[in-house]
């Protein structure tokens, strides 16, 4: 490919709406091109890129024993309402409606689309196991598209969907995708970790996403050095914290003045305690219904965990008005007396001798013990803190870490939320009836390009690993109306082609300073320099893009020592 017959236009500075690195180095080498806030056009070399990794994607599916096939982006509401999603995706989901006024949805996923097409095909248990994987257009409606191909609205992606006859042959096709998926980010050139994570509106009872550690990762993971425990910052456990307030206190219950204390610390500075022994109280509408959350004063909620454990599709905190109307005014608020369930985080169940709001303004009580009190009653006791640096691993009690990650994919055992709720069912071998057990598995195709030159790139631009490269070898003529020299580039890519290699030359009449720094930003795996001055010297000069490392070689030399180069990177 010539440069000088393709439209490919690199940018000097910033964009100024580009936030983080690989962003910024995309727009910048001319991959990708805004239309506006989280929908991109690609060009031809950002295509080059995507195809490549879809090309990975592929033969790892195939290898893992799933069949392509291709659904529509297109879906009646009706599927949804189905399935019972339809609400719990909300306004993420673009809806529209046809010339018959019926309501349509342009494919976030695809789970009811795959269900709905084995439902059709599939009715004996010797159809079965089978997956499906599409690579395809997906859309969602994001409340604040930023990012880059981070987070946007119109995205690629690859979605697989699994169906066995039970739970133990579905245990065996969610460790093959899980297996190809560190396949593919290892041929991507990523350094992918697989964590616990919360399964979301996909639903389920088990998944892992696969995270590429970034300062930019707008998720957190929790890791463990000693045992490799990991998990997402929504989905990570902890041993709760040892209790300084676990022998009942000798004082009788009794209600302290606090006046202007409606935070934490401000509760604890009126009442001369530590922070962690004032019960943080949270009034919550889960699916709609009041609940109140207890919490040491130094944690944090985390909502998921919350969602999980009360079995909701969505908790969102209450009001100031509601909280008011169920337990009292905001910020003064207690477990006693309240007529909501109480759930409580299970590093509170030590707790004897603890401060609460006491449902009055301008009011705390002390000496509450959350366990023994007959006015404070706990429905149930979970894990439903956030966890942070320091809390100590749920395996083996070490301190955990927090890493930032970039989320690149996601495998789900599904069990039967879809095919039950959508009627599929085969004849087993003795002829009963039985609801096949799904996984689905996705993985950001799009994202994951950019995620590959987030953790490949230095001052100078991108840094592709020679799989996903858009061209393996950048070839620069840098007299390209000296006959020698065109003659000698006209040669040299020919043979590169022919040994393997896919190579862009740079033919623009531009200063070798313009062309170096170019070559550089886009990020080709290996740049060969041709120009009078190298042919004197006897023939081309070899560069390595990620060490630098320089060479001046034969012609006839020179695809031997690329090929060596773009094998080992």
């Amino acid at each position: 490919m010539r440069w000088s017959k393709t439209l490919l236009c690199t940018l000097r500075e910033d964009p100024k709406d580009a936030e983080i690195v690989s962003h910024k180095l995309m727009m910048r080498a001319g991959l990708l091109v805004k239309l506006e806030g989280g929908l991109y056009s690609y060009s031809p070399l950002g295509v080059r890129v995507l195809h490549k990794v879809e090309n990975i994607v592929r033969e790892e599916m195939d290898r893992a024993g799933a069949s392509e096939v291709l659904f529509t982006a297109l879906q009646p509401i009706s599927l949804w309402e189905e399935s019972g999603r339809a609400g719990i995706m909300g306004k993420s989901m673009f809806r529209l409606r046809d010339r018959n006024d019926d309501t349509m949805v342009l494919g976030p996923t695809h789970e009811e689309v795959a269900t709905d097409y084995l439902r059709t095909l599939a009715s004996s248990y010797r159809q079965l196991p089978v997956t499906v994987y599409q690579i395809q257009t997906k859309f969602r409606d994001e409340i604040r598209p930023r990012f880059g191909l981070m987070r946007c609205k119109e995205f690629v992606m690859k979605d697989a969907y699994s169906f066995d006859i039970d739970s133990d042959a579905a245990d065996i096709s969610y460790q093959k995708m899980y297996d190809a998926y560190l396949r593919i980010f290892r041929r991507c050139g990523l350094d992918a970790h697989p964590v616990e994570a919360d399964t979301g509106a996909i639903g389920g009872n088990h998944s892992h996403e696969f995270m590429v550690l970034a300062p930019s990762g707008e998720d957190g993971i929790l890791h463990c050095p000693s045992c490799r425990y990991a998990a997402n910052q929504e989905r990570a456990e902890r041993r709760a914290p040892p209790c300084d307030w676990a022998t009942p206190s000798a004082e009788p219950r009794a209600r302290v003045a606090t006046p202007g204390a409606h935070t934490v610390d401000e509760a604890a500075a009126a009442l001369g305690i530590a922070s962690d022994q004032v019960v943080k109280s949270l009034v919550y509408l889960a699916d709609g219904k009041p609940v109140m959350v207890l919490l040491r004063g130094n944690a944090d909620l985390c909502e998921p965990k919350l969602r999980r454990a009360l079995g909701c599709s969505e908790v969102e905190m209450a009001d100031p008005e509601t909280t008011a109307r169920v337990a009292g005014p905001f910020g003064s608020i207690g477990p006693i007396g309240v007529s909501i369930p109480v759930y409580a985080d299970n590093a509170l169940k030590e707790a004897r001798d603890v401060a609460v709001g006491a449902g009055e303004e301008g009011f705390h009580v002390v000496h509450c013990n959350l366990m023994d009190d007959p006015d404070v009653k706990i429905a149930r006791w979970e894990d439903l803190a956030t966890v942070v640096a320091g809390d100590r691993c749920p395996r083996c009690g070490e301190p955990l870490e927090l890493a930032r990650g970039i989320e690149v994919g996601h495998v789900f055992k599904l069990g039967v939320k879809y095919t039950k709720t959508m009627g599929f069912s085969v004849l087993d071998a003795a002829g009963k009836s039985v609801t096949p057990v799904m996984g689905c598995y996705g993985i950001g195709v799009s994202r994951t390009v950019q995620a590959i030159a987030e953790q490949n790139n230095d001052k100078d631009g991108i840094v592709w690993p020679a799989a996903v490269s858009p061209f393996q070898v950048a070839l620069l003529a840098l007299d390209p109306k000296n006959p020698e020299v065109a003659a000698a580039v006209d040669a040299l890519e020919s043979a590169l082609e022919k040994a393997g290699a896919d190579v862009l030359v740079d033919d623009r009449e531009e200063r070798p300073g313009i062309k170096f720094k170019d070559a550089d930003l886009i990020g080709c795996s290996v740049r060969v320099t041709i120009g009078a001055r190298s042919l004197e010297k006897g023939g081309a000069e070899v560069r390595l893009r990620r060490t630098g490392e320089t060479t001046l070689l034969p012609l006839d030399a020179v695809p031997a020592r690329v090929a060596e180069l773009l094998a080992a990177n």
